[in-house]
């Protein structure tokens, strides 16, 4: 069973490596944030545009709070650039981090029902498999931006979480 502590680590961890990923990126200029790839999500910006519509919607579901304004396809040219990108990804890494240090143990237990629209049907599934799927997908599509940030020769960050910061 996940508990609270499981949460609020890799609630810092989503926001170590989002900050990381910024100020790599930054070294990139737009027409290679935008190159098509042929990743699952075309380009770099694609890929942490989708990332961010998929926190969105997941946090969404577990705290109730605004879900995404777009369609899944829409977002991944909802943040043009990677300054506009990265303003969103701070808002929604607090977000993140404020429902990972204020829940209770309790709040993991049962099931979550919520309706998706890639399934088009009502889906139940326990919170001690969602929880780690929301963390688990970020792990993943981070992953492909590391890929294709080292493609462009460019460093990627370190991603092992016991080389984590105690600062975030």
């Amino acid at each position: 069973m996940i508990d609270t502590r499981y949460c609020v680590t890799f609630a810092r961890y989503n926001r170590w490596q989002n900050k990381q990923l910024e100020t790599m990126l930054g070294a990139l200029d737009f027409k290679e944030l935008t190159r098509d790839r042929k990743a699952f999500f075309g380009s770099i910006l694609g890929t942490l545009n989708h990332l961010c519509w998929g926190d969105k919607i997941w946090m969404s579901r577990f705290d109730g709070g605004e879900k995404p304004d777009c369609t899944a396809k829409e977002a991944l040219d909802r943040f043009p650039t990677l300054a506009a990108w990265s303003a969103e990804r701070f808002q929604l890494d607090g977000r993140i981090s404020l429902w990972a240090a204020h829940l209770h143990n309790v709040d993991l237990a049962g099931d979550l029902t919520w309706f998706s629209g890639l399934t088009g049907r009502e889906n139940t599934q326990p919170m001690s498999v969602l929880v780690p799927h929301f963390f688990n997908h970020q792990t993943h599509h981070r992953g492909q931006v590391h890929a294709m940030l080292t493609a462009t020769g460019s460093e990627a960050p370190v991603t092992d979480l016991f080389m984590m910061p105690e600062d975030f």
